[in-house]
């Protein structure tokens, strides 16, 4: 006799919990490393206290000099050391014993926090004495980044998991964007700009001595002749030839030219534009922390990486529209709801791209290819905040940024016209990423 499946037996599937449960596992599956883990849970606190110094910085320059172009010089101030320093760091980074750097590049800015805090509480601040802190966290910034990425395989130990914890890295980093401004509005309207830098610093601590508890394979260091112009030359021509890192990486130098710095000018759409406070300033950049945060987890449940170039291009497209969209809009709920959707672009397209490169670079090269994408999302922002800034000055935020935003867009069309050249460097005819050797790196659209 045939049987048959129940008449519910579809209504059972979606009533499953353990279905859920098992989706969800999955999105998180690379908590499984304890190293991952604990770095994991503390750098959530420590991100938390980050996003909340950022909005009570710039809230504190605006409030101190009511000009959009001291927003784009210490945007400037704060990620121009990434320019001059990060593609150097990255030769480090395959040099150097990755932990003990990170320890030192978490401390100085724990420092910085407190001396932030100490200077407004005995009213000893000033705009010089920001940027000058700025300008030094900057530094210590150019560094952590590429060692970070460097250090991620280290810290996980295991390759297969190294796309979803890229993707929960973001997510965490987005969770905190998202919580952290809204927070950080709130506490400066409540006690001020001094109190979200104490917080800060104290939120360090549970990185460092993370770092400090893992347990990592001992470092070994390499003896090379070469010297560090030749493995930065070296590093250089692998990323060039590798088509897909080219594009990648043009793509994403010229979202941050003229699409990142839009983040340091929201407390001109904030105060200016549609007419609040701080609060109303941590809302807007939660809202982009929200949006980044849900493309971020839509990445971290995916298991293919073989549409990821083609998200890269969508993700870019959208957040070019979306970006122009707010520059015009005067209404806050529509505001807040446009910033989503652009947070949700921007986070894809960055994250893609950072998969990608983490997963076919070359151990002996990471450190250096990684530096390069790390230079062109925090080298090139300051270039755009100090150029933005300075239109702002003279044809007004929201023009400055619709323009940008027409430029952002002919940059994802043209990106768009390389997919089918990308998809074959990475894919070929298969369904699994090739890895970046000699053979492929010449390989051209």
């Amino acid at each position: 006799m045939p049987t048959f499946a129940p008449a519910n037996a579809p209504m059972n599937r979606y009533l499953d919990i353990r279905s859920y449960l098992d989706r969800l596992t999955f999105v998180f599956r690379a908590l499984e490393s304890r190293n991952f883990r604990m770095f994991f849970f503390a750098n959530l606190f420590s991100l938390l206290g980050t996003w909340m110094q950022n909005l009570a910085i710039g809230w504190l320059v605006y409030r101190l000099t009511d000009s959009a172009a001291f927003l784009g010089l210490t945007g400037f101030m704060g990620q121009i050391p990434a320019l001059l320093l990060t593609p150097v760091a990255g030769v480090y980074a395959d040099r150097m014993n990755r932990r003990k750097v990170l320890v030192i590049t978490q401390t100085i800015p724990m420092v910085l926090a407190f001396l932030l805090a100490i200077l407004l509480y005995t009213d000893k601040i000033s705009v010089g004495m920001v940027l000058g802190i700025v300008l030094i966290n900057g530094f210590a910034l150019a560094f952590d980044t590429p060692f970070r990425h460097a250090f991620l395989l280290e810290m996980v130990g295991d390759k297969k998991l190294i796309p979803n914890a890229v993707a929960l890295n973001s997510t965490l980093v987005n969770t905190a964007r998202f919580i952290g401004p809204t927070l950080g509005g709130l506490l400066v309207a409540l006690y001020g700009e001094g109190f979200c830098f104490l917080v800060n610093g104290i939120s360090f601590l549970g990185v460092i001595t993370a770092l400090m508890m893992m347990k990592v394979p001992p470092f070994v260091a390499q003896h090379k002749q070469r010297t560090i112009m030749q493995d930065l030359r070296e590093g250089f021509d692998y990323t060039w030839k590798f088509v897909p890192a080219r594009y990648m990486i043009l793509l994403v130098i010229t979202t941050s030219l003229f699409g990142l710095p839009f983040q340091g000018f929201l407390p001109v759409f904030a105060r200016d534009i549609l007419h609040g406070g701080s609060q109303l300033l941590g809302f807007l950049t939660g809202a982009v922390g929200a949006g980044a945060l849900t493309g971020a987890f839509y990445l971290a449940s995916r298991q293919s990486m073989r549409p990821l170039p083609r998200i890269i291009g969508i993700s870019a497209l959208s957040f070019a529209i979306g970006l122009g969209i707010f520059s015009q809009s005067e209404i806050t709920w529509f505001s807040l709801t446009i910033l989503y959707f652009s947070g949700f672009g921007m986070i894809t397209q960055f994250v893609a791209t950072n998969t990608i490169l983490q997963t076919l670079v070359e151990d002996d090269k990471k450190g250096r290819v990684l530096s390069f994408y790390s230079m062109s999302f925090m080298g090139f922002t300051p270039l755009g905040s100090l150029l933005l800034g300075a239109v702002a000055e003279y044809a007004g935020v929201q023009t400055t940024f619709l323009l940008a935003a027409l430029i952002l867009l002919v940059a994802a069309l043209l990106y768009r016209k390389q997919l089918q050249g990308i998809e074959s460097v990475l894919f070929g005819s298969g369904n699994q990423p090739t890895t970046a050797t000699a053979s492929t790196s010449t390989s051209r659209p």
